[in-house]
């Protein structure tokens, strides 16, 4: 016994997928432009939360200077997109002209002074500030760039 089947729609779902498929690399970096937004608005507001005290040569220990403080304020960024197909990633850190700070007789680096605090070092006393940044904001960002890639996906496919 034979059965026969009738099906409708097949020809608009197989365009739609195909115009989700052209639009992959546009809805990952939007999402990612969203997320990446708070995620950066968040370390550079981290460098307020930096607790300083004015310098003082001390062999360990000690607390960033005001002044090294001040070097980070407005310097961290979001880097170009790398896109691969359908894969888009940056970073977001200091920006490529976050450069050198004069501090006292010497030039520093403006990544070497972001690094010590965050860190540590042998002298100076370590204060996580960025790593908490991010870890406070990674839902909100991860929430903000999927509202994000659902508004875009629904304009694509009209719904």
């Amino acid at each position: 016994m034979a059965w026969s089947m009738k099906t409708e729609g097949l020809t608009e779902l197989s365009e739609m997928l195909g115009q989700l498929a052209d639009q992959a690399e546009k809805v990952a970096s939007g999402a990612l432009f969203d997320g990446a937004g708070i995620v950066a608005d968040a370390l550079n507001s981290a460098v307020n939360s930096i607790q300083t005290e004015p310098f003082i040569y001390k062999k360990n220990h000690r607390l960033p200077s005001p002044e090294e403080k001040a070097a980070l304020r407005g310097k961290i960024g979001i880097a170009k997109f790398r896109k691969n197909g359908s894969e888009v990633d940056t970073i977001i850190g200091l920006t490529g002209d976050a450069g050198y700070t004069q501090l006292g007789n010497r030039k520093t680096a403006v990544v070497e002074i972001a690094r010590s605090i965050n860190s540590g070092t042998s002298f100076m006393t370590k204060q996580p500030v960025f790593r908490k940044a991010a870890r406070s904001v990674s839902s909100a960002a991860k929430a903000a760039m999927i509202a994000k890639a659902d508004q875009m996906i629904e304009e694509i496919t009209g719904k």
